[in-house]
């Protein structure tokens, strides 16, 4: 049966992050939006707190916590309700990261979990997404193809996020017929990050379209080396990961524009008062836990090492529509001030818009 009574170790890892958020990342996320970049002091702090390294265990030079996909969750809200393009920046190198320690053989663990076991934040990415209409992760245009002892890379990727200050890559690619890893490290032949992309929302956060012309890599770099990766599950985990994220900016939403709500008086009423109003905000909030209770039952299986394909699935879906009905409606209840930058809500509408085409971009 699922449990609603987190552990003392998660209570103690949420309670960090919430304070965290609300005390680095809620007092320059405007700044950041605006100047496109987010303080590398901010970055380092939240390295240090451990937010992906406490899920490498200890043979790895890590503080050997348990890789929960229910922990990961409660941590991606609780850093998405202070800013989604700094959360996805200091949650970038687990895209690396998790898939090494979940699929890897002993050898690409040995060799890469310990680089994310120091108190320098490691610069690691991956590449998911094709710039194509239609897109899909089970069909990727992305072809490696055996030869001989290596594998011969081609194709285009899109919101490779921080691809331009990243040491490693793991490239996703089509490999008779079915979606495989392939570790890139920086400056291999062949390997180009292109331009930053100007995106409408995580403008704090950089990301980049990467091309793969004739890349050579070592066959020992194919991700859980001759058995392959299984690539349904981290698409599970990413899109768990994802709706954690939008339910920590659809409850910002909630929170701001039921606090402006209160203290907005028209006609002698604060707006709340108002059926209207109050109707609006009663579905927000109704959708916001929702979400997060599919949220954390897909998490749970897949903590219980289940398929969790169907509700993974289903709460993405779900997810991506909420964040934007949230933030939307968060927006019309300021009116004329929630199109504004005074206010922080047209942010989380940008932000929000953009979930349908994250895929990949985040993990648990």
């Amino acid at each position: 049966m699922i449990s609603f009574s987190p552990t003392e170790e998660q209570k103690m890892i949420v309670s960090m992050a919430r304070q965290f958020a609300n005390d680095e990342m809620r007092k320059i996320y405007r700044e950041c939006d605006e100047n496109g970049s987010t303080p590398d002091t901010v970055i380092d702090t939240a390295w240090k707190m451990g937010f992906v390294s406490s899920s490498i265990p200890e043979d790895y030079g890590a503080c050997g916590g348990e890789h929960s996909a229910i922990t990961g969750s409660l941590i991606a809200e609780e850093l998405a309700w202070g800013d989604l393009s700094m959360t996805m920046h200091i949650l970038c190198p687990a895209l690396f990261a998790y898939p090494i320690l979940g699929m890897s053989p002993e050898t690409q663990k040995k060799k890469y979990l310990p680089l994310f076991c120091t108190e320098k934040y490691k610069g690691a990415t991956a590449a998911l997404i094709e710039p194509r209409f239609g897109f899909d992760p089970y069909s990727l245009s992305t072809i490696a193809q055996p030869d001989g002892s290596q594998y011969a890379l081609n194709g285009e990727k899109c919101y490779v996020p921080l691809a331009a200050q990243a040491d490693l890559f793991l490239v996703y690619a089509r490999e008779n017929g079915s979606s495989q890893g392939f570790i890139i490290e920086k400056n291999t032949k062949g390997l180009e990050v292109g331009e930053r992309e100007k995106n409408m929302g995580i403008r704090a956060l950089a990301t980049y379209e990467i091309s793969l012309k004739d890349c050579r890599i070592p066959k020992e770099n194919r991700l859980g080396g001759e058995k392959g990766c299984d690539f349904n599950h981290i698409m599970n985990r990413s899109q768990v990961a994802l709706s954690a994220m939008a339910v920590g900016v659809a409850k910002a939403a909630l929170e701001y524009s039921k606090d402006y709500a209160k203290e907005r008086v028209a006609f002698g009423q604060p707006i709340a008062s108002r059926q209207a109003i109050a109707f609006m905000l009663a579905e927000m909030a109704i959708e916001v836990d929702a979400t997060r209770l599919m949220t954390w039952e897909a998490a749970w299986k897949l903590d219980r090492k289940e398929d969790a394909t169907k509700e993974a699935s289903l709460v993405k879906a779900y997810a991506d529509d909420m964040v934007v009905m949230v933030s939307d409606r968060a927006v019309q209840i300021l009116g004329g001030h929630g199109y504004v930058r005074e206010h922080p809500v047209e942010l989380w509408l940008r932000n929000g818009r953009g979930f349908v085409t994250f895929d990949g971009m985040a993990i648990v």
